[in-house]
């Protein structure tokens, strides 16, 4: 960014001298002392010499040789400022429950995984200085997105993701293994895992609390999010008709059961917090809390290079008062003497 400044502005405030030295000196000139001479008109006026028309030169001088002395002092500059942005980041991974008890629809008018998905979505756009990566798992884990910065890559990525595409289950153990093996390399000083959930660790190779050990060796936090009211919940269900033999869909109270306690467990081993979202805006309002604890620490460094200008301006300025001094002992004079 390129421009013109003054370092030491206080000092134009003095450059007001100089206009009101003059503003004094003619008034006292023009309300001062005469002699009148009666019976002459003003076409018998008495013609003035070239002393007498030049008489406001050393004053006019004078003031203006103060007024560029006072912008001198305020040291005109020239010059550009860079300023550079980095962040320390964070690394975060969004590992996201896919099993069929996500379609429940206790979060009407949608899904829990629809809700969950437009959550993340806005939790995405406002980390865009960090990156983001996402998980997604049922029976099995999967990575859909390792941590980027590509806001557009990661929001397809997640809007892709549905329900059926991995084998049922709950593997919360996976899906947070899996979240850490895309951390693995981070260098970044915090690194972080969200843990999103709606039922019982019923499958995967990799239990839990191990998953939790591992976290903590990496020194990763685990924020888990408990979906759902739990209990029955309406469900939809697909069925045959027994009169036509086509599938179609049902909607039938099922039981759900979220497992706070081992969601409580991992989140505390890792330094992270345990959160409940019984409905939308308690899920929103979760990530919103989880985006406030996690900021970027950012640093601004400005730098600054100016080429100062007052150098010509303070010359010029006692050339002037100099020259105001001479025309003054040469014996022009406002008032004489």
């Amino acid at each position: 960014m390129h421009g013109f400044r003054f370092a030491d502005p206080l000092w134009l405030l003095a450059a007001l001298a100089g206009p009101l030295l003059v503003w004094i000196a003619l008034w006292r000139d023009r309300h001062g002392r005469s002699i009148a001479f009666p019976g002459l008109g003003r076409a018998e006026g008495l013609r003035a010499g070239w002393r007498a028309r030049l008489r406001h030169a050393p004053l006019l001088l004078a003031a203006a040789g103060v007024t560029a002395a006072a912008v001198a002092l305020a040291r005109p500059q020239w010059g550009s400022v860079r300023e550079d942005v980095s962040t320390s980041g964070v690394d975060i991974v969004v590992s996201l429950d896919v099993s069929g008890s996500m379609a429940a629809e206790d979060f009407q008018p949608r899904n829990r995984l629809a809700v969950a998905k437009q959550v993340v979505a806005d939790f995405v756009q406002k980390r865009t200085r960090d990156r983001v990566g996402l998980v997604i798992f049922a029976g099995q884990s999967l990575t859909k997105a390792p941590p980027t910065t590509d806001t557009a890559v990661l929001l397809s990525q997640l809007e892709d993701v549905r329900l059926g595409t991995l084998p049922d289950g709950t593997a919360i153990g996976s899906g947070l293994a899996t979240a850490l093996t895309r951390l693995r390399h981070s260098k970044t000083k915090s690194r972080v895992v969200v843990l999103v959930t709606d039922g019982v660790n019923n499958a995967g190779e990799i239990d839990p609390a191990t998953a939790a050990d591992l976290a903590k060796a990496m020194e990763v936090r685990v924020y888990t999010i408990g979906v759902g009211r739990g209990g029955r919940v309406p469900m939809p269900l697909q069925a045959k008709d027994p009169f036509t033999g086509r599938v179609i869909t049902q909607q039938a109270m099922v039981e759900v059961e979220i497992d706070e306690g081992l969601l409580q467990r991992i989140a505390l081993r890792t330094g992270g917090e345990f959160f409940r979202a019984t409905d939308a805006g308690s899920l929103k309002a979760i990530f919103e809390r989880i985006d406030r604890l996690e900021k970027s620490e950012i640093k601004l460094s400005a730098y600054r290079r100016y080429r100062e200008l007052f150098p010509p301006v303070l010359s010029t300025a006692a050339g002037i008062l100099a020259l105001a001094g001479l025309l003054f002992l040469g014996g022009l004079r406002v008032a004489p003497v």
